[in-house]
């Protein structure tokens, strides 16, 4: 299936805005970064990502909510479990997914990058519709930004090494690339 980005939104994406972004410095769009989330750790199907994504996390609902109390982050997309594709930020927008960051010596890699979240842990395989949704938003963007290459897709560990670790090991690059 091929997917349609129309004002860097996917139209085929359940639309579920953010208000953790801003605008992009240099209006450039030119790293894709592949993270993994999961709200509670290695629970799945849950609300909690989008609620955190849209900056009205329950923090009461698990206990280890707590130490994300006040924390403003998002990212351009997450892929849940079973392939469904969700958009809380414009491609065109800076979200707020990498953190401090460093991709080829330059820093601040939210200025100039879409963050894309598996619902996942590190050490769980990722589904085949994952992969297979995955693979379809990618080849997207990449048409639509053509200065994303198959050598600017990175893992948050490696743009934040020691301190991230996702998409983790279970995270199979070489299928992804391949299929690209």
């Amino acid at each position: 299936m091929s997917l349609t980005l129309l004002d860097g939104w996917v139209t085929q994406a359940r639309f579920c805005p953010s208000p953790h972004f801003n605008i992009r410095p240099d209006n450039e769009v030119s790293l894709l970064v592949i993270h993994n989330i999961s709200l509670p750790a290695g629970c799945f199907g849950e609300p909690y990502i989008d609620q955190l994504f849209q900056g009205c996390l329950d923090i009461e609902a698990d206990k280890s909510f707590k130490a994300l109390q006040g924390l403003a982050v998002s990212a351009h997309f997450l892929i849940r479990r079973d392939g469904e594709l969700v958009q809380y930020v414009c491609c065109d927008d800076r979200a707020w997914h990498a953190g401090v960051s460093e991709f080829e010596r330059r820093s601040n890699c939210n200025d100039f990058s879409i963050g894309i979240e598996l619902e996942g842990t590190d050490s769980l395989t990722y589904p085949d519709l994952q992969y297979q949704s995955l693979i379809e938003l990618t080849k997207s963007l990449m048409i639509h930004y053509p200065e994303i290459t198959s050598t600017r897709i990175t893992g948050h560990s490696d743009i934040a090494p020691g301190r991230k670790t996702d998409p983790g090991n279970s995270f199979d690059w070489q299928r992804y690339k391949a299929a690209l």
